[in-house]
This record gives C-alpha cells, sequence and structure tokens, in this order.
C-alpha cells in the first residue's frame, strides 16, 4: 500500500487576478507533488479560491454585478491560469461551494455549543484587504502592519473565539514538534510576536456586510472569512462535525500546508487552535515561503510593477516561466523577477545549458552511429567515472532539497549536473575519437554516457520542466523514465533508435525583446481616450443643477416589461414612499442581480409612459454598449438625498 501524502497551496482570494507572485505557491506546490508521485507517494494536492469577505463585497459592488457572479469569473481566470502552468492539483475547492460553506456553519455551531464562541462587541482596527483585526498596539501609524493600508476604526457586535484558551496548548505543541512550521525563522516571527506577547481572544463574525457564511442561529452574523477559508483543508475531504468523510480519514492529517509567509499567523495560530477545539490532529508542517518580489519592490498595481504569468508564458514558454519561479526563489528570503533575469536565466539554463547538450548529443549519436543507442565498452576512463558520480550525487542531493523544500537548491543540482556533461564532451572530444576508426567504442562509451546523463537528468526535471522533460524522452526514445531506474547509471537500453531532435529553447535576444516590452509599456501608458462627443453638451449653472432631486433607493422588486426586451420594472423602496420606475437595462442585468441593491434615484423628473407603463423616475447608469448601475453604498438610508 503506497504512503499517503497530502499537500494544499493557500486557496487564492477572487478579488483580483492573481499576478506571477501569487502564482509561485501553486508552481511551487505542484512541483513538491510530482516529485512526490515520483517517489511512489499516494499523492493528494488540493488548491482552490478564498470568495467571501467584505473585500470581494466591494469589488463586486464597482464592478456593479451580484458578489456570485462576481467570484465566479475571478476564479474561473485563477482555474484557468493554474492550468495554464501545468498544475497538477487533485482538487479546486471553491469556499462558495454548498458542501464547504454547511460544514463552515457546523463547525461555526460546534465552537458556540462548546463555549469556545462567545458573543460580544468589536470596536479596534480593521484591514478590509488583508480581511484581518488589529488592536491599538498592533496598528502602525493607523495602517496595517501586513499590507501598510489604512486600517478602518470598526465597532460593531461580534462573536469572538477563545483563541486564549489553546495558548499555552499550542505553545507545547510547537516546542515539541520544532518541523511544524518552517523555515525556522517563521517559527521564531510566531512564537516571539504572538503567542509569547499574549493571545487575544479573535472576532470571528461580521454584521457591517453579507458577503459570507451566515451565523446559523444568527443569520445577521457573517462568520469570519479566515474561520470560512482555513476549513477548506478538511472540508474538500469530506470533514463534517459529525462524520469524516473517506479521504479525510485517509489523507489527513495534511503532510505540508503550503503558504505564503504574509499569512503565517492564520496558518500557525488560528488554524492549529480551531482544530484543537475540534479535537482534530494537526496538520504535520506550515512552510511559509517567501515572496517573489518585482526587483526590490513587493509586486503592486499601484506601482504599476505587476506581472501575470499569462504574459509571461506568451513571451517565453509554460517551463522556462516554471523555471524561473522555481530555481530563483531561495528557501527562507524574498525572490526577485524582472524581465532581465528571465531573459538571463532563460539563456543561460535553457538556452546555453540545457538545450544545447540535448541538441548536439542527438545530432552527434546520428551522425557517427547513425542514431542508434550505442554499447558502452566495460572499461572506464577517469572521466567517466567522475560523469557517473555526478549523476549519483545529484539524485541524491535532488532528494535531500526536495525533502527538506529546498527547491531551488534541488533545481540547481540538476543543471548542475548538464553543466558537467557539456564539460564531459569538451573534455572526451567525440569529433576527435570520430575520425579514426579504431576509437569507435570508446566513441561508443562517450555518446551512451551522455544520453544517459540526459534521461537521468530528464526525469530529475520532470517535476519543475513537465513539458521539456517529456520532449527529451521522446528526443532519446526511451520509456525508461520511473525514478528508480535514476538509482543507478545504465538503464537507458542500446540498441534504441533515438528520435528527431527540435531546439528545445531559442535563444532570446535580449536588447530587442526589452525594446518591444518597453514598446508595449509606453503604448499603454500613452493610449489617450478620446473626449466623448456627448461631454459637455451644455453647461448648466448650478442653481439648474440644484432642482434636480436625487436620491437613495432600494430595489425591493423587479421583473421584465412584458413584449419589451430591454426594459425592466422596477419597484422602489424611498423610505418615505415606494415609486415605479421603468429602465433600459433589460440586456445588462437579470431582474434577482438588482433585488436588494441601493441605486441612485431621479425622484423629481416628470413621469412618462414606457410600453404601457408608468414611470416615475429614473436610475442612473453609464455606459451605452455595456451599461453599468450606478449602485449606492449598501448602508445608505433610503430616501437620503445625494448632493
Amino acid at each position: 500500500m503506497k504512503e499517503k501524502f497530502y499537500i494544499t497551496t493557500a486557496i487564492a482570494y477572487a478579488s483580483r487576478k492573481p499576478h506571477i507572485g501569487n502564482t509561485y505557491e501553486v508552481i511551487l506546490t505542484d512541483a513538491i507533488a510530482r516529485y512526490k508521485r515520483q517517489q511512489g507517494y499516494d499523492v493528494f494536492f488540493l488548491t482552490g479560491t478564498d470568495e467571501h469577505g467584505q473585500k470581494i463585497e466591494n469589488c463586486a459592488n464597482e464592478a456593479g454585478v451580484a458578489p456570485q457572479e462576481y467570484v465566479d469569473g475571478v476564479a474561473g481566470t485563477i482555474r484557468n491560469i493554474w492550468d495554464l502552468m501545468n498544475t497538477s492539483y487533485d482538487k479546486f475547492i471553491r469556499t462558495t461551494d454548498d458542501y464547504h460553506e454547511k460544514v463552515v456553519s457546523h463547525i461555526f455551531n460546534k465552537l458556540y455549543e462548546k463555549g469556545d464562541i462567545y458573543k460580544n462587541e468589536y470596536e479596534g482596527w480593521y484591514c478590509v484587504p488583508c480581511e484581518s483585526f488589529f488592536t491599538e498596539t498592533q496598528a502602525v501609524d493607523g495602517k496595517c502592519p501586513d499590507c501598510g493600508r489604512e486600517l478602518k476604526k470598526t465597532k460593531e457586535e461580534a462573536y469572538f473565539f477563545r483563541m486564549s484558551a489553546y495558548a499555552d496548548r499550542l505553545m507545547k505543541y510547537i516546542d515539541e514538534h520544532p518541523e511544524f512550521i518552517e523555515p525556522e525563522s517563521r517559527k521564531k516571527e510566531m512564537v516571539n510576536n504572538f503567542l509569547k506577547a499574549g493571545l487575544q481572544d479573535l472576532c470571528v463574525s461580521r454584521t457591517s456586510f453579507k458577503w459570507g457564511v451566515p451565523v446559523e442561529f444568527d443569520p445577521k452574523h457573517v462568520i469570519y472569512v479566515w474561520i470560512d477559508a482555513l476549513s477548506n483543508y478538511i472540508t474538500a475531504l469530506g470533514y463534517d462535525v459529525d462524520e469524516q468523510g473517506e479521504l479525510f480519514q485517509k489523507y489527513w492529517p495534511a503532510d505540508v500546508h503550503i503558504i505564503g509567509k504574509d499569512i503565517l499567523r492564520f496558518h500557525t495560530i488560528y488554524w492549529p487552535i480551531m482544530l484543537m477545539a475540534l479535537d482534530v490532529e494537526l496538520p504535520k508542517k506550515v512552510f511559509g515561503h517567501p515572496w517573489l518580489n518585482f526587483g526590490t519592490d513587493k509586486m503592486s498595481k499601484s506601482k504599476g510593477n505587476v506581472i501575470y504569468a499569462d504574459d509571461l508564458v506568451d513571451m517565453f514558454g509554460v517551463d522556462a516561466v516554471r523555471h524561473y519561479c522555481l530555481a530563483e526563489m531561495p528557501y527562507a528570503s524574498d525572490g526577485s523577477i524582472s524581465y532581465e533575469n528571465i531573459i538571463a536565466r532563460y539563456n543561460s539554463d535553457l538556452a546555453n545549458n540545457l538545450g544545447n547538450l540535448v541538441n548536439r548529443t542527438i545530432a552527434m549519436t546520428k551522425k557517427y552511429f547513425g542514431g542508434i543507442v550505442p554499447t558502452p565498452e566495460s572499461t572506464e576512463a577517469d572521466v567517466d567515472i567522475d560523469l557517473k558520480k555526478c549523476c549519483k550525487d545529484a539524485v541524491n542531493k535532488v532528494r535531500e532539497n526536495m525533502d527538506s523544500y529546498h527547491i531551488a537548491d534541488a533545481s540547481d543540482c540538476v543543471f548542475n549536473l548538464l553543466r558537467r556533461a557539456n564539460k564531459y564532451i569538451d573534455e572526451t572530444t567525440p569529433w576527435v575519437l570520430a575520425k579514426d576508426e579504431a576509437n569507435k567504442p570508446r566513441l561508443g562509451t562517450v555518446m551512451y554516457n551522455l544520453l544517459e546523463t540526459i534521461r537521468i537528468a530528464a526525469v530529475l526535471l520532470n517535476p519543475f520542466l513537465t513539458e521539456t522533460s517529456e520532449k527529451i524522452f521522446k528526443f532519446i526514445n526511451t520509456d525508461v523514465t520511473n525514478y528508480e531506474s535514476v538509482l543507478s547509471f545504465g538503464n537507458l537500453v542500446s540498441g534504441n533508435e533515438v528520435g528527431e531532435a527540435s531546439v528545445l529553447f531559442e535563444r532570446i535576444d535580449e536588447k530587442k525583446l526589452l525594446e518591444e516590452i518597453e514598446a508595449k509599456k509606453k503604448a499603454s501608458e500613452e493610449k489617450v481616450i478620446e473626449k466623448p462627443e456627448d461631454a459637455n453638451v451644455c453647461e448648466i449653472a448650478f442653481e439648474d443643477f440644484m432642482k434636480v432631486e436625487l436620491r437613495c433607493a432600494e430595489v425591493i422588486a423587479c421583473e421584465p416589461v412584458p413584449k419589451a426586451k430591454k426594459l425592466l420594472k422596477l419597484q422602489l423602496d424611498l423610505g418615505y414612499e415606494k415609486r415605479q420606475v421603468v429602465s433600459g437595462i433589460a440586456k445588462f442585468y437579470k431582474p434577482e442581480e438588482l433585488i436588494g441593491k441601493k441605486v441612485a434615484l431621479v425622484a423629481n423628473l416628470k413621469p412618462a409612459v414606457l410600453c404601457g407603463v408608468e414611470s416615475n423616475g429614473m436610475i442612473l447608469a453609464s455606459g451605452e454598449e455595456d451599461v453599468k448601475v450606478i449602485f449606492l453604498d449598501p448602508t445608505t438610508e433610503n430616501g437620503a438625498r445625494i448632493r
């Protein structure tokens, strides 16, 4: 029976398209999962999307769509990028999945019934982008200590989780399981900054927004997004508070949660305490990887330094992007990405080292042996012995580094082997040996050793460069691709005919590509939106503008106007009265998407009859080809004057 291995990413927040720094995590996790499958493990690789919370509700309101519609679009984009990067996940969970929401509700109920959750009032600082609460001492000049954005002062009725009751137990667990949090520096940060400083009870519900899992017994509250999100690691396996599904029994506890260092607190303090309260075994390890920065800066749309994985794939190809992410990121300190660095590593590692070695070895095999893999001699020269030793060392070092999550070091081991093979060509000079027929046996040994080294390297590279390794197997025409075959040298079958080789990685003209990238960037920055023909049709005096009465109205009912494809009939609540308004937005909104929304109403517009239906006012919207209704903050009072 295979040994199990359960590995997860943090589920991606479905507020926007992920940049390459976000995408790095799933590439990293995929490489580990593929490596473990090579080792013979029964692997379950989980990823997905985190789709609730105030930030997403705000994003949906700004986009003029329902939150579910908004996250459906972003989750689809995230999954497409994960698929583009050839990630081999076994399950993609969404926190809007019905089964997940149901279990999250059950978990909250159980913790409440146990007395671990209690009702009180929260007053303090809240970071909407991070979905995080902070005390006065944790806030840095009114800004979030994690992301640096402005914090929002919040006061509302809330439920709290008695984190403090489990602090000593968690501290003891960390002391007894030194491997639980890695790297070591991350563990020290969590222990010193949070546990030793005194763990406070956690606010675990909100009433100021609605987009979340409601508290079953008090539905004006929604469950804190991190309680919701963290639970995915067990709900995806079929866990529920009263039963444990087959997958849960098979794969839990997780062998490792792969997460970004910025969310370590949630995974090493909140999550294990939740599990302790639920009497569920803790994960074996939480690995907090560093960030992939743009140069020395964290990627940010506001800074204009965001790079997306799909754009990089268009320029360099999937495996080149995977290689850069995996080879460039240190174990514990932040990595850096720039177009110059990508091109340099692409040309050095992929074009010159790997690609050149494979192509000239296949070409020499065809030229000197008619494309047939030769049989090596039994006698060995010192350079042969050294090459074989390098192969053995590479296999051992890759295993050692992969098992300890030093992924960049593992990648380096393989590319060092490839460099050694290129040096072997220079040392043995096959083109000189080919001049004398008496050297044919020796030439055969050299070519076999090169082909076998390439095969071993391709097996080791498979978790990293998934498409490239498969191409190499076809080039050398071998089906001996299992991990066990690299534990000894000489498993490539002699007598087989090699396949046709093509260029694996075309060398990039750095100057030309950088000029193209800069030209695109400049064109984007200089793009000028022409003034619309209907802009400033005529000027009006302030007194005239003040005659327009704009008020907040809530849509309480909505239906299509019969025999009118473009019209919807809306029933609006102004607080002091109800209104009926007809609007030409049927092509852009379904009735159910509008109900409950707050809109801006021109309240003193002269009544009109449209398709036989009376309309008493007009709601504000923008655009013509793609109309967007202007929605107001949901907390705006019905009937409030808009000034």
